[in-house]
């Protein structure tokens, strides 16, 4: 009983081919962006884990039922990414970059109810600061 409670934890930490969540088009500032979808418990825990890139114009929206204070770790989390945290009204509250394999806790500045990662200094690249809107379908138009 023990070896296969040990298979099972295994295999939910390190899946070998975790299911791709559903994905969606959102727009930071005027900037279209496609990204996955962690709208459950256990795809927000899962995040981009055990991956070991992340195409530039996709993300990944972590969507949660309520704003609230969020908190993000990059455990098993191979690519260097940068963090959105993003409020109710789809505005951008703060921005961090985040490193690879760090143990370190990445808390929003305020209270938000989306967090969005991307590859590092994408929002750089964009030319995104906080204050920019995202547009979420169905969220914050």
């Amino acid at each position: 009983m023990a070896l296969l409670t040990l298979i099972l934890f295994l295999q939910v930490s390190a899946p070998l081919n975790p299911p791709r969540p559903e994905t969606l088009r959102i727009w930071v500032r005027d900037v279209p962006l496609q990204v996955e979808v962690s709208k459950t418990l256990e795809e927000r825990s899962l995040g981009l884990m055990y991956r070991d890139s992340l195409p530039d114009s996709m993300g990944m929206l972590f969507i949660f039922e309520w704003q609230q204070p969020l908190i993000f770790w990059m455990k098993n989390t191979k690519i260097p990414l940068s963090i959105a945290f993003i409020n109710e009204e789809g505005e951008i509250v703060d921005i961090q970059d985040m490193k690879p394999l760090d143990p370190s806790l990445y808390a929003s500045a305020y209270p938000a109810q989306f967090a969005l990662e991307v590859n590092q200094g994408w929002f750089d690249r964009h030319g995104i600061r906080v204050g920019d809107r995202v547009r979420i379908p169905g969220y914050t138009e």
